[in-house]
This record gives structure tokens, C-alpha cells and sequence, in this order.
């Protein structure tokens, strides 16, 4: 290992902007590759929430660079969430490439902005840049971030905006602006007329992206403008996937991650831990997974470098490319390529009171009756909250018992299984649902009973619906859960998960415009019987 030294130094953009990093070089006369991060939030923190500190990775061998991002940290320039980080990222890349004892190979590392960040560099496919390892990132920006399947993904968005709005307002001193987001964030200002587009953040940050994402509610041309599935058509390079199953992006790893596959002539490796988007340890949500589950990320980067950047045999090459944690088990396993699952469905069904009693069923049988119908009503007074899973904070898998018991919550629950079930991939739902408002809300969790009655929850997916046709088509999140036998499985029902996503008004208008007033009672049915095929289809996997 080698000591570090610590010097600042700038570059200037093409339009005439300074733009400051932080450099640890290794205290030698030789030459080597360079490591570039370049985030929003400070680049004294420098993404140590999950990675090693950077004076760790130079003491590997390597130049790093942390920068900030235009109009960020002591960087020049307005920041625009994501819309100066393709030819800023050139510049930059171009720039750390010709750094004194730079050898003029170049990867870069991060996670969620950080990460971006990398896929944003490599659009115009500078010659320096060899190989990037992005963490939980956005393939559609839209449908991989901002919204999930039409819902605007509240909790995480509101609270990323007022983050870098009290940015914004400390870098310009402004300390009432900084106090009014700070207290902001400890308690989201979610009792506003417009619960979803709180009069604090128009006032104090009337040029913050979240303005943008919520006067954007379809996939339109802002969002295609920005996504970089419409950017990287030509770029190939070796790509370190990174992601966690209860990140809120893992949508977008695996979509980034599946769309090279499919094209680069270069290694793809993924790896999903059992991790939130922060921290990467042992313990997610009320679930310990063990001492195996702790992040080794720092080690696999450093070897994936080594071979990229340096040519050292690695191995990282010995290692089959797909390294997914299995939770239940609390191993790691590794997969030449993702892994085929095959597909168990289990069909609802009920007595019509899957929301007072546990009469509500999954069977492997399809339901005998014509037709049943279970009501719920929502009221938005009092909406179902969210607890955990990938879109609440804080995200993990918890005990939800006291959720279930509610009466606006309808729940499905199985015999208890006769052996293990092993889960991998996306679970799918078909549901005949329908409501007596314009518009409403499903959000569908899938979890697991143990044999003394605690309901953890093993995965879910949420949807905006607006007079759909029916059948109702819902994918939720990938998981990979090892189910004990003598365990049961649940799907619960309900019309909110508040507030991981704001509660619908009712009224078909967007969350935007959506006045708490204006919020109505949803009363919603769901729809069994032989005739109304409603069912979920687990992906079954066996390890051989």
C-alpha cells in the first residue's frame, strides 16, 4: 500500500467554467490509472455513506478524483439536475486523463448521482475511459426513478430535492433558506394544500428538478431527453453493475445491466447485495443477514480495476459474472449469466371478507365460485402507510402484522408451504379490480408468515390506474428469498402506500394539482372466481 497526499486542483469547462476536485495520489514517481467520481453533495464526502474513503483507493494504486459537479460543492456554474454531465463529464474525463503521473487510463466510480454521472461520461466515448462500475442508477429515468408504473415516487423524490435545495441555499449562505429545508427534512412537508408539491420548496428552490419531474408526470420528451437508454446506443465498455433489493433503482440496474448483455463485447458483471440504497451492511430493515451480507464492493472494485486499468491477472475473471445474495440462506451465488426461473402461480380467492378475516386464500387450485368480489375503502384521512420494502424510508424488509389487520387492506394468505421455496426475479400479478373513482391506486406486497404468526415482507410493486381495461398487469420488485418450509405466503392489497407515494385524489388529476381537500373515498373491489383468473406468478428457482 502506498501513503497519500491530498492536493485540490480545477479544470475549466468549454464554456469557461471552474470546476474544483479533490486529488489523493499515491506518494510515488510511477505513473498510474486514474479513478474519477464526480458528485453532487460535497466532494469531502465522497460517497463514504457505502464506499471506502478515496485516500484507500489511492493507497491501491491509484490517482482519485473527487469532484464536484457544476454548481456544486466550490465548483462554478448553476446546477441543472443531470443536463451538464455528458460534456462536463467529457471534459472532465479528459482533463484526469493528463494529470501529472496519470498513465491516461481512466474508470470512474459511484453510486445513484454518482453513478449518472459515469453513464452521462461515457456517451461521447472518450478514449480515456476504460471501464465504469455504476451503482443503483437510472436506465429510464422516468420509469426507472422519478415514477413507478405512472406513481410518482414521493417519499424518496421530495426528500432528494430538499436535500440539494439546503445545498443550494448553504452554498449561497442564505441561512434562514438552509434552517427552514433542514427542519423540512426531518419532517417531509407532506400536510400542505398541495400534499405532493409543497409551497416550502416553490419558495425556496422555484428552480429545483423536482418542479420538472412533477409537471412531467408521462414519458415524454423531457424524460427521453435525459434517459440514458436514448444515449448509450454505441457505447460498450466493461461495466461493473451494482445494485441491492431494496434499492429503489434496481429497476434500473437491471435494465442497464440486461440492455448490455445483450450487445457489449466486454464483461458485464452484477452483483446485488441485500441492500437498501444506503447503508450497505448487515442489517436491512427488522432482518439481520449476517456477517456475509456486509459490502465487499470496495475489494471487487479495486480487482476489477487491477485488470482493467493495470492488466494484473484478477480474479475477478476466475468468478462466474452474476453474484446475487440469497436471503433466508445468507450466501452469496454466482451465475454465468442471470438466472432462468421457472413459474408457480397461485390463484386468489375469498369469501368476500379478505379484509375482516383471514378467510382470503393462495392456492395453487383455481377458485370454484363464479364470482367474489372483496371491498376495501380508502380513506385518504387515513391511508395505508408504507413500511419498508424498496420505496419507503428507511427500505427493508419489517414485520407487518399490524398493516395486514387493517380493514383497508385485503390479504391472500397460503397453507403453509410443504418445502422451501426459492424466489428469483420479478413475481407477476394479474387482478380484476375495479373502483367507483376516476382514478386510484394498487399497491400489491408479497410476504412471508413464519410459523409463530410475524409477516415480514419479501417484496412489492405499486401502480397508478386510471379506468385501466381489465386484467390489471403489475411486476414487482426482483427479489431472490429463500422461503423455510412450514412458512406461509401472503399477498396483501390495499389502495395507498403513503407516503413512498402520494395518495390519489381520485379526481384523474396528477399529483401536481391534486389539493388535499379534493382528496375522495375510493371504494375499490377486487374480483375472484373461476371466471376472473386473478392470480401471482412467482419465478421458482432451484439451485442446482
Amino acid at each position: 500500500m502506498y501513503a497519500v497526499q491530498r492536493e485540490t486542483a480545477s479544470l475549466k469547462t468549454r464554456d469557461g467554467l471552474r470546476l474544483d476536485a479533490d486529488i489523493y495520489r499515491p506518494h510515488s514517481r510511477d505513473t498510474f490509472p486514474i479513478l474519477l467520481m464526480r458528485q453532487p453533495y460535497g466532494r469531502k464526502i465522497a460517497s463514504t455513506v457505502v464506499y471506502a474513503h478515496p485516500q484507500w483507493y489511492a493507497s491501491q494504486g491509484y490517482i482519485v478524483v473527487i469532484q464536484d459537479v457544476r454548481g456544486r460543492g466550490t465548483s462554478q456554474g448553476k446546477f441543472e439536475l443531470f443536463e451538464n454531465e455528458i460534456e462536463d463529464g467529457l471534459d472532465t474525463i479528459n482533463w484526469v486523463a493528463n494529470l501529472p503521473q496519470s498513465n491516461g487510463k481512466v474508470g470512474m466510480y459511484g453510486f445513484s448521482y454518482q453513478g449518472m454521472t459515469q453513464l452521462y461520461g461515457a456517451v461521447h466515448r472518450p478514449e480515456a475511459l476504460k471501464t465504469i462500475c455504476p451503482a443503483m442508477v437510472a436506465y429510464d429515468l422516468y420509469r426507472d426513478w422519478a415514477y413507478e408504473n405512472g406513481a410518482f415516487c414521493l417519499e424518496g423524490n421530495l426528500s432528494w430535492a430538499i436535500q440539494l435545495a439546503a445545498e443550494t441555499a448553504k452554498i449561497k449562505g442564505d441561512s434562514l433558506a438552509f434552517q427552514k429545508l433542514f427542519q423540512a427534512a426531518q419532517q417531509l412537508p407532506l400536510n400542505d394544500f398541495l400534499p405532493a408539491n409543497p409551497s416550502l420548496l416553490r419558495e425556496l428552490a422555484p428552480d429545483s428538478f423536482y418542479h420538472d419531474w412533477l409537471n412531467h408526470p408521462c414519458d415524454d420528451a423531457y424524460w427521453q431527453a435525459l434517459s440514458p437508454k436514448n444515449l448509450l446506443f454505441e457505447v460498450d465498455l466493461p461495466i461493473l453493475h451494482i445494485g441491492g433489493w431494496f434499492d429503489p433503482y434496481l429497476r434500473g440496474t437491471l435494465n442497464f445491466y440486461r440492455a448490455m448483455v445483450s450487445r457489449s463485447q466486454f464483461l458485464q458483471y452484477l452483483i446485488i447485495g441485500a441492500w437498501g440504497h444506503l447503508p450497505w451492511g448487515r442489517r436491512v430493515g427488522d432482518i439481520d443477514y449476517g456477517a456475509k451480507s456486509v459490502s465487499w464492493v470496495d475489494k471487487l472494485q479495486i480487482s476489477w480495476f487491477d485488470h482493467f486499468l493495470k492488466g494484473k491477472c484478477s480474479d475477478i475473471l476466475t468468478k462466474m459474472p452474476v453474484c446475487l445474495f440469497e436471503m433466508g440462506s445468507n450466501q452469496w451465488r454466482y451465475f454465468e449469466q442471470w438466472p432462468h426461473s421457472s413459474k408457480i402461480h397461485y390463484d386468489l380467492s375469498s369469501s368476500g371478507l379478505a379484509n375482516i378475516t383471514e378467510e382470503g386464500k393462495l392456492s395453487k387450485n383455481p377458485p370454484d365460485s363464479p364470482k367474489i368480489e372483496d371491498i376495501i375503502v380508502h380513506d385518504p384521512w387515513r391511508p395505508v402507510p408504507s413500511l419498508g420494502g424498496h420505496s419507503a424510508s428507511p427500505a427493508g424488509s419489517f414485520e407487518r402484522s399490524l398493516i395486514d389487520h387493517r380493514t383497508d387492506v385485503l390479504t391472500y394468505t397460503s397453507l403453509p408451504l410443504e418445502q422451501e421455496l426459492t424466489l428469483l426475479g420479478e413475481s407477476n400479478i394479474q387482478l380484476y379490480c375495479i373502483a367507483d373513482t376516476r382514478s386510484y391506486d394498487l399497491s400489491v406486497i408479497l410476504s412471508q408468515i413464519t410459523p409463530n404468526g410475524q409477516v415480514y415482507s419479501v417484496t412489492q410493486g405499486y401502480i397508478r390506474l386510471d379506468s385501466p381495461p381489465l386484467p390489471i398487469h403489475l411486476t414487482l420488485q426482483a427479489t431472490y428469498q429463500k422461503i423455510p418450509q412450514g412458512h406461509r405466503l401472503r399477498l396483501s392489497v390495499s389502495a395507498a402506500c403513503f407516503p413512498a407515494y402520494p395518495i390519489n385524489s381520485g379526481t384523474g388529476s396528477f399529483p401536481k394539482d391534486s389539493q388535499l381537500i379534493d382528496a375522495q373515498i375510493i371504494t375499490l373491489k377486487l374480483i375472484t372466481g373461476k371466471d376472473y383468473p386473478t392470480q401471482i406468478i412467482l419465478p421458482l428457482f432451484n439451485l442446482i
